[in-house]
């Protein structure tokens, strides 16, 4: 006769089980979507059991961990190199998660909203050139509003930064002067001002600072109750950041979106179109030995294509374009 399988030998089983399943993810970087990634960890923690333990230190700091094999994933603003792709001893995948938008946030005596900038303007600025909130250019833009002659304090990130890749991106396209004295990455050597780590570093710079201006992620002003300018576009309209613009600046670019995601949207055309908007990505490595770890990071990645874009829009993000999860859906099947 067969003897019956006691309830409290099957608890080791159980447990062993559990604990797979809810296996420890370590990620780290772009502190940009940082608001809407801890969201989505949360939820999905609650939804699946999986927990991943995510560092918003910044897109630098995420891929030197990633080269370095000490995080299962990392995510970025900008996209890899090529070089830095060689360097990764697995190769990484690129996947959009959500876009967003770097807003110029301002503490300007007297100007408590509705300031407008173009690009030009905004890269004299952070060259230096431009000093002083009163000077002809920027009231040229800003006709009837009272301009103080306030010195202008730059602030910009002292950290490797994707936020710094999308915002010198952004100069590179608008201003000659600054393509060829600075240029475009997650660290440059800034001709003026000061630095604050990471985006809550740079808002806290600039509310404390009368005559600041500084860039950050969309989010962080809003949740700071800060100003952030209107910034001319490709077509030469003045466009509020937010929701709809970022849409804008996505659905432009749809067809230009190569099979590796690795693309700028920065200064696309379009009249509502926000010109300092960006995807931002997760770093997967394409090829994951724990079985466990691989289930749950790719369960993660469709779920977040799915329910998760519904959250976007409530942390001031724009979801992804259906043509682009269409072709990510595709791009986890081939994860091995």
């Amino acid at each position: 006769m067969k003897r019956p399988i006691l309830a409290g030998a099957l608890l080791p089983l159980l447990f062993a089980g559990a604990a797979a399943a809810a296996d420890t993810i370590n990620a780290a970087g772009a502190s940009f979507p940082a608001p809407i990634y801890q969201k989505w960890f949360e939820e999905y923690k609650a939804k699946a059991g999986v927990a991943i333990n995510y560092q918003g230190n910044g897109s630098s700091a995420g891929i030197k961990l990633l080269t370095d094999g000490t995080v299962d994933f990392a995510a970025s603003d900008v996209p890899m190199t090529d070089e830095q792709i060689k360097a990764v001893k697995i190769k990484p995948l690129h996947f959009p998660t959500v876009l967003g938008a770097v807003v110029l946030t301002y503490n300007i005596p007297g100007v408590a909203a509705g300031l407008k900038l173009s690009g030009d303007t905004i890269a004299n600025i952070y060259l230096g050139t431009t000093t002083r909130w009163n000077d002809p250019k920027i009231a040229a833009d800003n006709a009837g509003v009272k301009l103080p002659a306030t010195d202008i304090v730059v602030v910009h990130r002292s950290d490797g930064s994707g936020t710094s890749g999308i915002f010198t991106d952004y100069l590179s396209k608008v201003s000659p002067v600054w393509q060829k004295k600075v240029g475009a990455g997650n660290s440059v050597q800034w001709p003026a001002g000061l630095g604050g780590a990471q985006n809550a570093g740079v808002a806290g710079l600039v509310k404390q600072t009368p005559g600041a201006i500084g860039y950050v992620e969309l989010i962080y002003a809003l949740q700071n109750k800060m100003s952030f300018a209107d910034v001319k576009n490709a077509n030469g309209k003045f466009v509020t950041p937010g929701f709809d613009s970022v849409t804008a600046a996505a659905a432009a670019m749809t067809k230009e979106i190569p099979d590796d995601f690795r693309v700028s949207i920065a200064n696309g055309p379009g009249d509502k179109t926000y010109p300092i908007s960006s995807f931002t990505w997760l770093l997967i490595p394409s090829q994951i030995a724990d079985a466990n770890k691989k289930k749950a990071i790719t369960g993660f990645l469709t779920w977040m294509l799915a329910d998760g874009q519904k959250d976007a829009q409530g942390l001031s993000y724009a979801p992804l374009p259906a043509a682009v999860v269409a072709k990510e859906k595709k791009q986890i099947a081939t994860i091995k």
